[in-house]
């Protein structure tokens, strides 16, 4: 933070990173203590107090994430969802330590417990303590809440030195609510301060006190910030006082858009009775709930992903939202997760459908990423062929159905031992509207663009391929000597009769890693072994359009990356990242479906790369706004 930073508007332990929950350590040494030894264990930890009080932290973690997960599960909101697109990559960061908020009261109740009469041997239980704390929070709490939410938004020094930290989200999320300046959220606990110390003073203290107010205030958070209308209408058609007792998501994102109305912290009673409620919130609410038409749900550009492996099941939006937004990484805590996350594949892969995995507006494209319920292994499985095939026919056709203009073919769902780079759709579905891209002819284009523009000569592995055989041709009739490693000499000959005679000499087929070891620039198009890149020479440039990635060994030599294409500057709504991807970068063949789309070229995609075309679709691209990843 800069030297002008008003008072309490930083979170001063957010600079210790990681080292913020260091004080959290002697919680879990008191707790582990009250278990090991209860008899000769202090009054603080014969109550277990240090124990409720991580049970509780993991569960508000829960209650979150929980939250989180729903709000950015499409088949779940996509009906009733506020704003469809609008959360980006600075959203997330700035919301990273949403957890600020509950380190803060943890210490509250800590010293409550050690200071305050009354807060240590609390029972289990106490029904009338539970009928003391909602009238306090429907009282005092809600009226003081107002008044102060109020001024914060009524003094312009509160607000601009402050509150409007909050108000950066627009387009809210369950952690949103969360986030806020020091000053605030000091005044929050003080809030709820004021419901715990009355309830216990008066004689309704509980343990169930604590657990339920405060899942309940993070639980009621998080909804209002949920960016989805899921409060049935009925609700206040049943009960009409209920408007006056329970705000809903849409009440609260009018008050995100519309900064001086809607107040309240979950009752809007007093927004109705200081006149703050905005003229818009009823038919707002009625219109969400009505839902969004069908033809509004409808993208116009569908890439069709699949899963990897285990550990990058967790890297969707909806599973861990930070983790999510950047390149992933196998971090040591995701070792962990590892063998839940395997038990809960294994219903996925019986029942589950493609998915929508994450959406956003290029253009005037409203753009979706799909995944097919299938993991890499099972591609190369012989009885997973058919299985597979069904789930992007049935993508393919749904699309058709529905009016989506293009769908892009991610890795392996266009593999040529699978469907022949999709030919199989197109050829048996003639009449399909809805053009079937694999995207591969800007994959090549990108390829060859990193290469030096003096290369004369390459060493490629992979070299039969779709990706290969493209590559070859296009860098043979540039007078590029091409050393094609593969042991088909039927597969080398068939390419070779394409190139234009004068220039077969330029198409070398090799057999052996060593025929490399004087060329250095080399192409992986197929998994290699680190042994074998030790035949590269030193300063080699490694180039690679496999799908995994091969490892990075070689200290000596530089390894370009994976073949992909930032996106235009003004696509709206990125938040994810493709897996290993920079942020607002995608694979090059996610980026030849968008630019088909963007051309509206009224072709499909499939089968070989035509040659002919790679500098065509480079050009477009380059016209859209796409660059190359570096």
């Amino acid at each position: 933070m800069g030297a002008q930073t008003p008072i309490f508007f930083e979170w001063y332990w957010e600079r210790l990173g990681n080292f913020k929950y260091a004080f959290v350590v002697p919680v879990v040494a008191n707790a582990t203590h009250g278990f090991l030894y209860p008899a000769g264990a202090a009054q603080d930890v014969q109550d277990n107090w240090c124990f409720h009080l991580l049970l509780l932290g993991a569960l508000r973690y829960i209650c979150q994430q929980l939250w989180t997960s729903y709000s950015r599960l499409h088949c779940l909101v996509k009906k009733h969802q506020i704003n469809a697109c609008g959360i980006e990559f600075e959203q997330v960061d700035r919301e990273f330590h949403s957890d600020n908020h509950m380190l803060l009261q943890l210490l509250f109740l800590l010293a409550a417990h050690s200071w305050l009469p009354g807060f240590s041997n609390l029972p289990m239980w106490n029904m009338r303590g539970l009928i003391i704390l909602l009238l306090l929070h429907a009282g005092p709490v809600e009226f003081l809440y107002y008044w102060i939410h109020r001024a914060f938004h009524s003094q312009p020094l509160l607000f601009q030195s402050y509150h409007s930290f909050h108000h950066l989200s627009v387009v809210t999320e369950p952690p949103t609510g969360s986030v806020t300046t020091m000053l605030e959220q000091v005044l929050q606990t003080g809030l709820i301060g004021v419901v715990m110390v009355g309830t216990v003073m008066l004689g309704g203290g509980s343990i169930s006190m604590i657990y339920i107010y405060l899942l309940a205030f993070d639980s009621l958070k998080c909804m209002g910030h949920c960016n989805c209308e899921f409060i049935p209408a009925t609700l206040f058609q049943l009960f009409p006082i209920a408007k006056y007792l329970l705000y809903t998501p849409s009440y609260h994102s009018l008050h995100h858009t519309e900064l001086h109305y809607n107040f309240c912290l979950f009752m809007p009673l007093y927004d109705y009775l200081g006149g703050t409620v905005h003229p818009n919130t009823l038919p707002f609410f009625a219109s969400l709930r009505k839902g969004k038409a069908e033809e509004e749900l409808v993208p116009d550009f569908i890439f069709l992903a699949h899963c990897i492996d285990v550990l990058t099941s967790l890297h969707v939006s909806f599973c861990i939202r930070t983790l999510a937004a950047y390149p992933f990484t196998p971090h040591w805590f995701l070792w962990l997760l590892w063998l839940p996350t395997l038990i809960c594949l294994f219903p996925f892969w019986m029942w589950a459908q493609t998915f929508v995995a994450y959406q956003y507006i290029l253009d005037n494209l409203n753009c979706v990423t799909c995944v097919i319920p299938r993991h890499g292994f099972q591609y190369f499985l012989p009885f997973y062929k058919d299985n597979i095939n069904k789930h992007i026919e049935k993508a393919i056709l749904n699309a058709d159905a529905k009016g989506v203009k293009v769908v892009s073919l991610a890795a392996l769902n266009k593999n040529e031992e699978l469907n022949g780079g999709g030919a199989l759709f197109v050829e048996k579905h003639k009449d399909l509207r809805v053009r079937v891209v694999h995207g591969n002819t800007l994959t090549a284009a990108v390829i060859i663009k990193q290469l030096p523009v003096d290369v004369k000569e390459v060493f490629m592995t992979g070299a039969t391929s779709k990706l290969g055989r493209a590559i070859a041709l296009y860098l043979c009739q540039r007078g590029v000597r091409v050393l094609m490693f593969t042991k088909s000499k039927e597969r080398f000959d068939k390419i070779a009769k394409e190139a234009p005679q004068d220039m077969r000499h330029n198409l070398i087929q090799v057999t052996k890693f060593q025929a490399g070891q004087n060329c250095k620039t080399w192409l992986f198009g197929k998994w290699t072994l680190n042994a074998d890149q030790r035949w590269a020479p030193p300063g080699t440039n490694f180039h690679q359009f496999v799908v995994p990635a091969v490892n990075g060994i070689r200290k000596d030599c530089t390894y370009a990356p994976v073949a992909g294409m930032m996106l235009p500057k003004q696509v709206i709504g990125v938040h994810t990242c493709e897996v290993i991807m920079p942020r607002k970068a995608v694979h090059a063949c996610h980026a030849g479906g968008l630019v088909h789309a963007l051309e509206g070229w009224k072709h499909h995609e499939v089968g070989a790369v035509d040659v002919d075309r790679i500098d065509v679709v480079w050009e477009a691209a380059m016209k859209h706004g796409f660059s190359s990843v570096t």
